[in-house]
């Protein structure tokens, strides 16, 4: 069936923080110079804000460019942050790392405890003001090429397909939205970028991507407990000293806390569960009591890009630009991206209009967006930090010693002294131990009020999709999982899956066991696509608007 097609100056995926931005850049330019300027912003989520999961603490660096009066426009930044703290945990106490001995780019205040989903919500109402066409609800699941080979736009899925791939009586055919430009801001290993990478060798020449996944809680505590405006993240237990990753609490408004963990997917025992690591996490002597007669409210996981400066792709293809998390803008000892994410959306938004006036089609690259981006504070604040997370190789100790004197030095001025840029090497799905190699991991079982399961979890994530689908998870070879993934790791994608996607049946009459994938299980968080050790799991969107629907997160 021929699909209709819409014509667009820029189309963007993905209503993110970059894409949004974007959106807005372009339109207060176009409004400045009267010009008439057509912007599409794409989004799979059912509304803007449904899948966005971030802790989150906001430097509103780049919000205070692109929007200076946010805060008599309404902006929800309600909370600015009134205390910092950093703990290093061990099993049974915890070792409060003094302020002063914190490199100052690691200090948090001037900085709001925000929901970022609700941001963005913000971000999109002032989008549209300004003549911004958002679509929320299709999932732009092709990108679409000129003969020349440069990018044309893109087409969104399908819609009322059966699981056999049969249209139902609802079917519907996705549409095409062409754009003299096409701007990919998927997040984390967006599933178009993924093709992008490839189609124009964007990742060349730089380390591999890097990713964490992150689990996330929103919790309405007792009012005695909760400290508005505080911060708290932590090193080390309940992971070992070789596993990076570590935790956070913010105190928001109206009594709620979000506390959410990270695991670095560099990880080596395929034994871990980054899921049970949370749950364990907060029964933690120095956390359990801040939770103690409280009530979940959400749950959700997202990978986050870890890679750093030396991982970023080229930004610009014939045609496009990647901006935000689609090229991994995060600042990894921050534990920030939202504010990099906005300024290089703003920044290729600034190079594309500037492009358009002077007459150019689209089926050039935006050369001014990279070198505008190197030229920026958003390069600055990734490269003072560009050491900390291959430093991390060294164990919980060094590793936070070394990247510490690292950010001194470059806070200090002395940057010079460490002018060498470490490497990855590995990407994160090659690091997994045989099972036989490492040791097992018995997690306790959740106890219902500080701790949950996964599924019970998956339900408060408001995780819904259309039952009768194609399975959006793909697996490039089905006997994979089975003759290599549990024969040598003992099925990993049981424990990385933060939400009970991947299970293995073992039949009561002896025969082979089977993966089972439970796709409506799925929070979209990315890591099968990232962690799965032979890359045999593939991640597409789902009929647009299906995933998990994330109020306040």
């Amino acid at each position: 069936m021929e699909r209709e097609a819409m014509q667009f100056d820029v189309v963007i995926v993905g209503a993110g923080p970059a894409g949004l931005s974007a959106a807005i850049r372009l339109r207060q330019l176009s409004l400045e110079r009267a010009v008439d300027l057509s912007v599409c912003v794409v989004e799979k989520g059912s509304e803007v804000g449904a899948h966005i999961l971030s802790g989150a603490v906001v430097d509103p660096i780049a919000l205070n460019e692109l929007i200076p009066d946010w805060r008599e426009k309404g902006a929800p930044l309600h909370t600015p942050v009134t205390d910092d703290r950093f703990l290093i945990l061990t099993e049974a106490n915890h070792i409060r790392i003094p302020n002063l001995l914190l490199p100052p780019l690691m200090s948090n205040h001037g900085n709001y405890i925000v929901s970022l989903g609700n941001l963005c919500r913000w971000l999109a109402a002032q989008a549209e003001a300004l003549g911004v066409e958002i679509y929320p609800g299709f999932a732009a699941t092709e990108v679409l090429y000129h003969e020349d080979g440069s990018v044309k736009g893109i087409a969104t899925g399908d819609m009322g397909v059966a699981r056999d791939g049969t249209h139902k009586p609802s079917f519907t055919p996705g549409m095409e939205l062409h754009g003299k430009y096409t701007f990919f801001a998927e997040g984390a290993r967006g599933s178009l970028t993924k093709g992008l990478f490839e189609r124009y060798d964007l990742r060349h020449g730089v380390e591999p991507q890097k990713f964490g996944i992150g689990l996330k809680e929103l919790w309405q505590i007792d009012p005695a407990k909760h400290r508005p405006g505080l911060v708290l993240h932590s090193q080390g237990w309940p992971l070992d000293t070789h596993t990076g990753g570590g935790s956070f609490l913010y105190h928001l408004e109206d009594n709620q806390v979000a506390v959410g963990f990270v695991v670095h997917l560099n990880y080596q025992n395929p034994h871990l569960s980054p899921f049970e690591e949370f749950q364990r996490f907060k029964h933690h002597p120095s956390i359990r009591p801040t939770f103690e007669g409280g009530k979940r409210l959400s749950y959700g996981a997202r990978a986050i890009n870890e890679g750093g400066l030396q991982s970023v792709p080229k930004l610009v293809f014939p045609g496009g630009a990647l901006i935000g998390c689609a090229a991994g803008f995060v600042n990894l000892p921050r534990i920030k991206g939202s504010h990099n994410a906005m300024k290089t959306g703003m920044l290729a938004a600034e190079a594309a209009f500037a492009a358009l006036q002077e007459g150019r089609l689209g089926h050039d690259e935006l050369d001014a967006y990279p070198k505008a981006w190197r030229r920026s504070w958003a390069y600055r604040d990734l490269h003072q930090v560009r050491n900390v997370k291959p430093g991390l190789k060294y164990g919980l100790w060094l590793g936070t010693l070394h990247g510490g004197l690292h950010m001194w030095l470059n806070n200090l001025g002395l940057g010079f002294l460490v002018p060498w840029t470490l490497k990855h090497h590995k990407a994160d799905h090659e690091t997994l131990y045989r099972a036989d190699l490492a040791r097992p991991i018995a997690y306790p079982k959740p106890d219902g009020r500080i701790s949950f399961d996964k599924l019970s979890s998956v339900f408060v994530s408001n995780t819904n999709h259309e039952e009768d689908q194609p399975v959006h998870l793909q697996l490039k070879d089905p006997e994979v999982p089975i003759t290599v993934n549990l024969r040598y790791y003992d099925a990993p994608e049981q424990r990385y899956c933060p939400a009970g996607v991947y299970e293995i049946v073992r039949p009561e009459d002896g025969a082979t066991p089977r993966l089972q994938i439970n796709a409506p299980n799925c929070v979209h968080c990315k890591t099968c696509d990232i962690k799965d050790p032979t890359q045999n799991i593939n991640w597409v969107p789902p009929e647009g608007g299906g995933g998990p629907n994330y109020p306040n997160m």
